[in-house]
């Protein structure tokens, strides 16, 4: 019988297996984005919460089977299997083969690279705030392949598209999304 966990319980595992501060602040990133979208499209937002907050449970301590570890490690916990699935499905061509079919899996596929770009164009801004970060400011840093070179910006065209939204609404609700956890993750400006 899976048990679903609560938020709480999520963010001390996240916690056990992840040390490192910038990937604390990715999760809740990620966590709020993925509440974000959830209310925009009227989910559960406590589960999209949840799997956006582990969605790289295993990645500090297993890299190198980063999407593979997280099965083994949340099974044991009798974690739902949806939530397993949504969270290995965000390195789906990357480092899984488990795609993301359902509209959750998308957002969290797409979200994830892109949560990386918004990030590092709200720290290059002179009050280093996402605040006052726009989606013109984002798209002027998407051109400039060597700004935040290691963001994936084929996953988020594809994630866009298997969405079926325009890329603009995607980034303009993902800022929107960053913007209420500003203070958690570093963003709130100077």
């Amino acid at each position: 019988m899976s048990k679903v966990p609560t938020r709480e319980e999520a963010f001390a595992l996240f916690k056990e297996y992840n040390q490192n501060e910038s990937l604390i602040k990715h999760a809740l990133t990620v966590e709020a984005v993925m509440r974000h979208f959830a209310e925009l499209f009227g989910e559960d937002v406590e589960k999209w919460g949840i799997i956006g907050l582990v969605h790289d449970l295993d990645y500090e301590k297993f890299p190198e089977q980063h999407c593979q570890k997280v099965k083994e490690i949340l099974t044991e916990k009798e974690w739902p299997e949806e939530y397993i699935k949504a969270i290995q499905s965000h390195g789906w061509k990357l480092c899984s083969n488990v795609e993301p079919t359902e509209k959750m899996e998308k957002v969290l596929y797409t979200i994830d690279e892109l949560t990386g770009l918004v990030t590092a164009t709200a720290l290059v801004r002179p009050d280093r705030s996402i605040m006052e970060t726009t989606v013109k400011s984002v798209k002027k840093k998407w051109k400039q392949k060597s700004f935040a070179a290691g963001v994936n910006r084929e996953v988020i065209e594809e994630g866009a598209k298997m969405l079926g939204m325009d890329l603009d609404t995607i980034i303009d609700e993902t800022i929107k999304g960053m913007q209420k956890v500003a203070d958690e993750i570093g963003l709130k400006g100077e």
